[in-house]
């Protein structure tokens, strides 16, 4: 058997696969119970989260609940838990994606090599196939890169926002709110994803019967996010000790400004240092280009 009918075979194959998992994407998906009844409840105010499109099952959760169940945990090396958390995206949308893509990436040399053999090109079958296995393996660790980027953005708008629902609480403290109240009221406030999520928080925690304290530090341990830890820590001495707090809420609230501007000064810093790169390489090559007709005239006349 030629090389040249494996080749052809093998991206007949990985063709026929993508066209497979194309048609399982558009194909109607089944009515899922609990989605209908979301769809039925009232509509709810602010969800829209930082990278999450829209949350109805697809072809790539279908396939990643298939994954869940039938490969096992190693496959996935290291999934990032608090990322997805923080992103509100379900594993098995994420373990679709990695799927996917890695089809995508394994797929995408054989298809370009039987598009160069019917052209009249030729390429050996060893390149093909290291090529497929090892785009498949960067498109498949992908999606972790992708959810590690978003999910630092979506920190920095968290502490943002934070900055602002603390000095809400600090307000409503000293309105005469309690510690529950002035928290539930400021949550309320807002309508971005981040004073919704903080929200739904209390609110499980109001009908669990656990302090809405201790709720914020397990939301801020299961997100990876430190700055609740204070907060928390902040009303939980007004709550228990009953310890005016406006004071320590605004100083909060101001450190966490000043660190973010602090952020952000430096990373304007290091684009500026970034940005002297291509002037000082110009400046080297304008040099170059002055002093090599003079070079070259001192090399030809010796």
């Amino acid at each position: 058997m030629s090389s040249g009918l494996i080749v052809s075979m093998l991206a007949g194959a990985c063709i026929g696969l993508s066209i497979a998992l194309l048609i399982g994407r558009l194909l109607p998906v089944h009515a899922d119970l609990k989605g209908a009844l979301d769809r039925l409840a009232p509509p709810r105010r602010g969800t829209d989260l930082p990278t999450s499109d829209v949350q109805a099952a697809g072809g790539t959760e279908r396939v990643g609940h298939w994954a869940m169940a039938a490969l096992p945990a190693e496959v996935w090396v290291r999934t990032p838990r608090r990322e997805l958390a923080l992103l509100n995206k379900p594993l098995s949308r994420f373990y679709g994606e990695k799927l996917t893509y890695a089809a995508v990436g394994l797929a995408a040399p054989a298809f370009l090599t039987a598009l160069f053999t019917a052209l009249g090109v030729r390429l050996p079958f060893t390149l093909s196939a290291v090529a497929s296995l090892a785009l498949a393996m960067v498109m498949f660790f992908l999606p972790d890169y992708n959810a590690r980027d978003d999910a630092a953005k979506a920190r920095v708008e968290f502490r943002r926002a934070l900055g602002a629902y603390v000095e809400l609480v600090a307000l409503e403290r000293t309105n005469g709110s309690g510690v529950r109240q002035a928290m539930e009221a400021a949550a309320g406030i807002g309508s971005s994803w981040v004073f919704t999520r903080i929200d739904e928080e209390l609110s499980r925690s109001r009908l669990s019967g656990v302090p809405p304290w201790s709720a914020l530090r397990t939301l801020g341990d299961d997100l990876g996010l430190p700055e609740l830890h204070d907060f928390a820590d902040i009303m939980r001495l007004s709550g228990e000790q009953g310890a005016a707090v406006y004071s320590n809420l605004r100083a909060r609230a101001d450190s966490m400004r000043s660190a973010l501007l602090a952020e952000e000064l430096a990373e304007a810093n290091d684009t500026g240092e970034r940005m002297s790169i291509p002037g000082s390489a110009l400046g080297i090559v304008f040099m170059a280009l002055l002093m090599a007709p003079a070079l070259l005239r001192m090399f030809t006349s010796t």
